[in-house]
């Protein structure tokens, strides 16, 4: 395959996935890791794209998530799968902690026949599919409004850190690194997400299988933070064996 071709390549799949590996692309286009690195470089030099480590991000994406409308058109069985079975895990008079993700979004709509249970939301999607159902108790977090109909910022994470407490946590993120570490694609989003884990018992991480390997380029958690993995991936290798250490529980999707 020729430079132009493959560089083509790669920019296809930076479009489809929003994120590309080395490793992957190596793999994918059947040459040397450094061949790509240089394929890479050169379209960073033509502003078409952004290197990571390990990787590249979209030019202009490459601050922020993608847009929720985007991100639920993506993976949409997969998430859908996670959402059904996180909801099992959810038990008459439980606080929880949802994030703004689709997948927390895809919960909700589970969720709307429970009974007396609380959840604590930055996710405005979430707030709509949930209010209105008296066995629900609904708590939003105040904030600013964001481009992915969240609510963000310092007033949402104080409101977090020193008001509310929950029993568990659901949540997803950018994805799971080369380090093994839980990245996330957006600082605010972070942010909301640390403290939730910090004031919450039981952690249950919901990752599709488009998200093991994926970049991101903030540092969420480790896995030392996380009780259940929820996933349709096939978890091996070095993830299995760090998931091992942390005694962390895997639940197929």
């Amino acid at each position: 395959m020729l430079a132009l071709e493959r560089q083509k390549r790669i920019l296809e799949l930076l479009n489809i996935e929003g994120a590309v590996m080395v490793s992957k692309l190596s793999a994918e286009l059947g040459v040397t890791e450094e061949t790509v690195r240089r394929d890479l470089e050169k379209l960073e030099s033509k502003e078409l794209l952004r290197r990571t480590h390990g990787g590249a991000l979209p030019m202009d994406e490459s601050n922020y998530e993608f847009s929720l409308e985007k991100r639920k058109s993506l993976n949409v069985e997969s998430k859908q799968a996670l959402a059904r079975k996180a909801v099992q895990y959810i038990a008459t008079g439980d606080t929880i902690f949802l994030d703004a993700s689709t997948t927390t979004f895809y919960m909700a709509k589970e969720l709307k026949t429970m009974k007396n249970i609380t959840i604590i939301t930055n996710s405005i999607r979430v707030i709509n599919e949930l209010s209105g159902i008296d066995s629900i108790k609904v708590i939003a977090v105040g904030g600013i409004v964001s481009n992915n109909q969240s609510l963000v910022g310092s007033i949402a994470e104080n409101y977090i850190a020193d008001n509310y407490f929950a029993d568990k946590m659901f949540f997803s993120s950018r994805g799971i690194g080369e380090n093994l570490i839980i990245l996330e694609g957006n600082e605010q989003e972070c942010f909301i997400k640390q403290n939730m884990l910090k004031n919450s018992h039981t952690h249950y991480y919901l990752c599709d299988k488009s998200k093991v390997g994926r970049i991101g380029y903030m540092r969420l958690s480790t896995f030392e933070n996380i009780n259940y993995l929820i996933t349709d991936a096939q978890i091996e290798g070095a993830l299995k064996d760090k998931l091992d250490e942390y005694n962390v529980k895997i639940i197929n999707a």
